[in-house]
């Protein structure tokens, strides 16, 4: 029978091999041991020695903590991955880290957040018709505090100063955008898959999307749920529409911008409300009848081609449905990029490193540790803190 330590650290084996699609034998190769060595430690019939698990854990590329620290389980969480994510149980792992590490800290310096979230659920009660998500928007924009004409220049401030842990689990894979975890598991939070390769614009507009769903979903919250529900999908996506994009706003902008051809406004559109150039096309041809939508794709896609050397919009590119991989960028293909993009500082989670610098200045932990839940080696942690000033 396996002690506890033992079923620890075969649990974490699996998941973290599993989520780097290594096999046993790989996994043992890296790791310099034999394949029967290797699977008598992963299954807890041999105990390994110090210096086996650093050399693991460096196959791994992950921290030896990783191996050996029991990961708690989450339950109400909102995580609609694709099928053919293999690292599922990791990125929940990861997510219940970051989360344990946000809520050591926040009892640490007695700074936890609290009413605006509330505020903003006890607004939309009782808000049950078909364009609930809309006015759930605009209700929820309130509660924030934001003004009926105000973009949103940083989102993960916005949500962070008003109760809303916005987390990033460092696993790269195109399977999924982003989950959500209720308060009863330490939220409410949205992680959000910041894999270079997904566009920031992607990024921004998850954040919304969950955000979405932990205001009018969360009784469908339940880890064990994989399957998606395409009405909760569409209104969590009109909601973030509308979150970020408040209609009188965007037909505002949008009338004074009529003198420009279609592919300026769109474009400058998409730098007033920090989104996708085909959420503003959506959201555009979302207006007209429905003989009249495709012909907005397809005068766009003209002007795209001709203002830019005859090369075509990436993928297909259909006002019925947004594609999930027309989000992510093909470094071999520069054409897939998303247009005049945003890049990484657009989307900047910096409570977290906030309350990382307190503790550390205030000798509430260690530099270790600040590098532990910071996600850093040592010396980049020690290259950060030098970084600081007032």
């Amino acid at each position: 029978m396996l002690g506890e330590r033992d079923l620890t650290l075969s649990n974490n084996l699996r998941r973290i091999r599993t989520s780097k699609k290594l096999s046993q034998v790989q996994l043992a190769e890296k790791s310099g041991l034999s394949r029967v060595g290797y699977r008598k430690i992963e299954d807890g019939d041999s105990e390994p020695k110090s210096e086996t698990l650093i050399a693991i854990a460096r196959a791994l590329d992950v921290p030896l903590e990783q191996l050996l620290v029991p990961v708690r389980p989450l339950t109400q969480v909102r995580f609609r991955a694709q099928k053919k994510l293999h690292s599922r149980e990791e990125v929940l792992a990861n997510v219940a880290r970051q989360l344990d590490h946000y809520l050591q800290l926040e009892e640490l310096l007695g700074e936890k957040k609290r009413p605006a979230f509330a505020k903003a659920r006890k607004a939309l009660a009782g808000l049950n018709t078909e364009s609930r998500p809309i006015v759930a928007a605009a209700r929820v924009r309130v509660a924030f505090g934001l003004e009926p004409s105000e973009g949103i220049r940083d989102i993960c401030g916005l949500l962070e100063d008003h109760g809303v842990k916005v987390l990033s689990p460092s696993v790269a894979t195109d399977g999924f955008f982003g989950l959500s975890v209720g308060e009863k598991d330490g939220g409410p939070a949205v992680a959000v898959n910041t894999w270079d390769r997904i566009s920031v614009e992607r990024w921004i507009f998850t954040a919304a999307h969950e955000l979405g769903h932990l205001l009018l979903h969360l009784d469908a919250y339940d880890v064990d749920r994989t399957d998606e529900n395409e009405d909760e999908e569409h209104e969590a996506d009109v909601f973030a529409s509308h979150f970020l994009m408040p209609e009188n706003v965007f037909q505002k902008e949008l009338k004074e911008a009529w003198g420009l051809s279609l592919y300026d406004r769109v474009f400058k559109l998409k730098r007033i409300f920090r989104v996708s150039y085909r959420s503003v096309l959506y959201r555009l041809a979302s207006h007209l009848p429905p003989e009249q939508k495709k012909n907005v794709w397809i005068q766009f896609n003209v002007e795209y081609k001709r203002k830019n050397d005859g090369r075509s919009l990436p993928g297909t590119v259909e006002p019925e449905g947004l594609p999930p991989d027309a989000f992510f960028l093909r470094p071999a293909d520069r054409s897939a990029e998303e247009p005049e993009r945003l890049d990484r500082h657009d989307f900047m989670q910096d409570r977290l490193a906030r309350l990382v610098r307190k503790a550390l200045e205030s000798d509430e932990i260690t530099m270790g540790k600040a590098a532990e839940i910071l996600e850093l080696d040592l010396e980049e942690m020690r290259e950060l803190a030098n970084s600081w000033v007032q």
